[in-house]
C-alpha cells in the first residue's frame, strides 16, 4: 500500500472513506468519539497540505433507505469539535446540490457526505455507484480499517476510478503494518492469549495463529469445552458440545506442532450466573455439578503471568473471565496487568476485540501497551489470515 504521506494534495479534493460508524443515544449524540478520534492525523495531513477532505461514511444498518436515525448529520458537531475544524455536512451523494456544495470548497476544508448505506449498491460493491462517488475527488484515501474487511463500493470498487492515486490512511496504514508484524515478522517467544466465550467464534484464528505462535493460552467460556474434550468436569460451565472433537483436533494440533497450549489449570465458579453468586475455588480443576466456571483461578492467573512475562511478542484478544462482573475480573485484569508489564520489559502487545480493549481501557493501560486495534471483524479475518478487500484494493493500485 502507498501511505498517504506519498499523495500530493495541494488543491484537490480528497475523497476519504472512514469509519465514523459511531454509537449514538436516544437523543442521536455520539457516545464514543473513538473513531473520529482516531482519524485525526489523516484529516490534518490533507488540511495542512492545502487539500480538500471529503469524507464518507456508513452508519449502522439503514438497509439501503434513507432514515434519519442513521443520517451522518447528526455527528457533525461531533466531528467538528474533534477534529478542531468546522465539518461542513454535504448531503447525499447523488444529490446534484452536493456537487455545487463540493465545488465551493476551499483549499484545507473538511466536509461530510451522508450515510452511503442509504444506497443499496453500497455494499453491493457496485461499480456505477463507485463511479458516482468518485466523480467528487481528485484522489483516494482509505482510511477506514474497520470496514476494509468489505468489497463495498467506497472502500474496494472505487479504487478502478483513481488509477495510481489511491492511497492508505495513517490509521488503515498502522493497522495493518501492526497486524502484520505480528503475524509475519514477531519476535520470539509469541504468546496468543484468546478469550471469550465460544470457540465457533474464534476458530478460525486459532487454527491459523497455531501456524505462527509458540505458546497459546485459551481461557474465558470456551476454555470449559476444552476442558470437557479433555476428560475435566465442567459442572453447570459453559459448553459447545458440538465442538468438542474441534478442541481435541486443535489440542492435537498443538502437539504435533510443538505449541505449548495452555488452559485454566483452576477457576473461580459460582452457583449462578450473577455478581453476587456464592464463590467456590476449584482445587483440582474438576468442578462441582451445579456450579459453573467464571473466571481462571490464583494458580492459573500465576501460571498466566510466567508466561507472558518470558513472551517477546503478545496477541491478546478476548477477556478471560466474566470480567463485567467485579466479583469475576481478577483473572483479566491480571492479564491485563502482566502484558503491560511485559511490554514495558520491551515485549511488542498487540489487543484488539471489544472486550479486550474495554478491559484495558477500565484498568487505564492503554498507554502501556504496544497498540490497540480498534478493526473489530477486519481484525479478526486479518488474524485468520484472510486477504481483506478494501487493503487488496490499495495494493493493486499502481
Amino acid at each position: 500500500m502507498k501511505s498517504i504521506d506519498l499523495a500530493q494534495m495541494k488543491g484537490k479534493k480528497v475523497l476519504v472513506r472512514v469509519d465514523y460508524n459511531v454509537p449514538l443515544n436516544d437523543n442521536l449524540e455520539v457516545t464514543d468519539a473513538t473513531r473520529i478520534i482516531r482519524t485525526i492525523d489523516t484529516v490534518k495531513k490533507i488540511q495542512n497540505e492545502g487539500g480538500i477532505a471529503i469524507l464518507m461514511s456508513h452508519l449502522g444498518r439503514p438497509k439501503g433507505q434513507a432514515s434519519d436515525k442513521f443520517s451522518l448529520k447528526h455527528i457533525v458537531t461531533k466531528a467538528s469539535e474533534v477534529l478542531g475544524t468546522p465539518v461542513a455536512f454535504l448531503g447525499d451523494v447523488l444529490d446534484s446540490e452536493t456537487d455545487k456544495k463540493v465545488s465551493a470548497l476551499k483549499s484545507g476544508d473538511v466536509a461530510l457526505l451522508e450515510n452511503l448505506r442509504f444506497h443499496n449498491e453500497e455494499e453491493a460493491g457496485d461499480e456505477k455507484f463507485a463511479e458516482q462517488i468518485a466523480r467528487l475527488g481528485d484522489l483516494y484515501v482509505n482510511d477506514a480499517f474497520g470496514t476494509a474487511h468489505r468489497a463495498h463500493a467506497s472502500t474496494a470498487t472505487i479504487t478502478k476510478f483513481f488509477p495510481g492515486r489511491c492511497y492508505a490512511g495513517y490509521l488503515l496504514y498502522e493497522e495493518a503494518s501492526n497486524l502484520d508484524l505480528v503475524l509475519n515478522n514477531a519476535a520470539h517467544p509469541f504468546t496468543a492469549i484468546i478469550g471469550g466465550s465460544k470457540i465457533s467464534t474464534k476458530l478460525n484464528i486459532i487454527t491459523f495463529l497455531l501456524e505462527k505462535v509458540d505458546s497459546l493460552i485459551i481461557a474465558g467460556g470456551m476454555s470449559y469445552t476444552f476442558l470437557h474434550a479433555m476428560g475435566v468436569k465442567i459442572g453447570n460451565s459453559l459448553l459447545e458440545e458440538d465442538m468438542v472433537p474441534v478442541a481435541k483436533d486443535i489440542i492435537k494440533k498443538a502437539h504435533l506442532r510443538g505449541v505449548d497450549i495452555f488452559l485454566p489449570i483452576d477457576n473461580v465458579c459460582a452457583d449462578k450466573y450473577d455478581n453476587n453468586a456464592k464463590q467456590f475455588i476449584t482445587t483440582h480443576n474438576d468442578m462441582p455439578d451445579g456450579w459453573e466456571g467464571m473466571d481462571i483461578g490464583p494458580r492459573t492467573i500465576k501460571k498466566f503471568a510466567a508466561i507472558i512475562k518470558d513472551s517477546k511478542t503478545i496477541l491478546w484478544n478476548g477477556p478471560v473471565g466474566v470480567y463485567e462482573f467485579p466479583n469475576f475480573e481478577r483473572g483479566t485484569q491480571s492479564v491485563a496487568l502482566c502484558v503491560a508489564v511485559a511490554t514495558m520489559s520491551g515485549a511488542f502487545s498487540l489487543i484488539g476485540g471489544g472486550d479486550s480493549i474495554a478491559a484495558i481501557n477500565n484498568y487505564k493501560l492503554a498507554n502501556h501497551v504496544s497498540y490497540i486495534s480498534t478493526g473489530g471483524g477486519a481484525m479478526l479475518e486479518y488474524l485468520e489470515g484472510k486477504e481483506l478487500p478494501g487493503i487488496k484494493a490499495l495494493n493493486e493500485d499502481k
